[in-house]
């Protein structure tokens, strides 16, 4: 398993049936990745339940390693880069793709991120992911399955994602191996290396330091009168996706921070500082 494989996390989101996460459990790990991680769950010990037990068949270590948040923003705190899968059509959301095409971009953004991370965000198993949960990732992405009945379990989801995941990864080593001096064999993959980023603030900022911006950024825009909290229709989730479809850096992060303390100094009639 390569090191990019423990970049990889896999959310599930209000998961209720403990079998639904054992399975999980050994989806993720006959494709190499070990990162499950549950968001709020519905079952008390979801993890210590003998249906997930079970189910996991051979990936107790992933079962019993699994982390538990309270909420999918402390989840994607470490993230740079997340995904969340769902099969409806969203009006207001970050831009679409399919799994392959997430894959695709998953394996550029590592290569070319070194502390770059990628999760994978899946939705209960009755209704899915909510607005406010897709609000927290980059990208959404479908998997596209008979358009007369798409409905997937959650585990076999989580499945297909990690194999797509899989594929595109080990398509990266091979084409940086093929490009190794005195290798004969020509690339197969569309997947073109990048060089990584010079300095830390070129590295993508983490979930953490964009929803913290956000947050701050709300505060600028009440401070100037331009949201009105009252009445905020519905401003800040376009501006959660403008944000998170502009794959911000650490320096931009620090930038628009700036912004935000210079905004709200000049509505309380502070000078901002230089």
């Amino acid at each position: 398993m390569t090191s990019d494989f423990s970049r990889v996390r896999f959310i599930m989101t209000e998961p209720s049936h403990p079998g639904n996460v054992g399975s999980a459990s050994r989806a993720i790990k006959t494709m190499g990745f070990e990162d499950l991680v549950l968001v709020a769950p519905k079952t008390p010990e979801i993890t210590s339940q003998p249906e997930a037990i079970a189910l996991a068949s051979g990936a107790l270590d992933v079962l019993q390693r699994a982390q538990i948040y309270p909420e999918l923003k402390d989840a994607l705190a470490p993230v740079t880069l997340a995904f969340a899968l769902t099969a409806r059509e969203r009006e207001l959301g970050p831009p679409a793709c399919d799994i392959r095409q997430a894959a695709y971009l998953a394996q550029q953004h590592l290569n070319t991120h070194p502390e770059g991370r990628v999760a994978l965000v899946v939705g209960t198993e009755r209704s899915g992911l909510t607005n406010e949960h897709i609000e927290l990732c980059h990208r959404v992405c479908h998997i596209p399955a008979n358009p007369a009945y798409s409905s997937l379990n959650v585990s076999q989801a989580m499945q297909l994602g990690a194999w797509e995941m899989r594929y595109a990864l080990l398509q990266g080593d091979r084409l940086q191996s093929a490009a190794q001096p005195g290798h004969s064999e020509p690339p197969i993959s569309l997947l073109t290396p990048k060089p990584p980023p010079k300095d830390r603030g070129s590295q993508p900022a983490s979930g953490e330091a964009v929803q913290a911006l956000l947050v701050h950024w709300q505060e600028a825009l009440e401070a100037v009168r331009f949201l009105d909290p009252e009445h905020p229709k519905k401003l800040m989730p376009r501006m959660k996706h403008l944000f998170n479809r502009g794959d911000l850096s650490r320096d931009e992060v620090d930038m628009w921070r700036g912004v935000c303390t210079a905004m709200i100094a000049t509505a309380r009639g502070h000078k901002p500082s230089p």
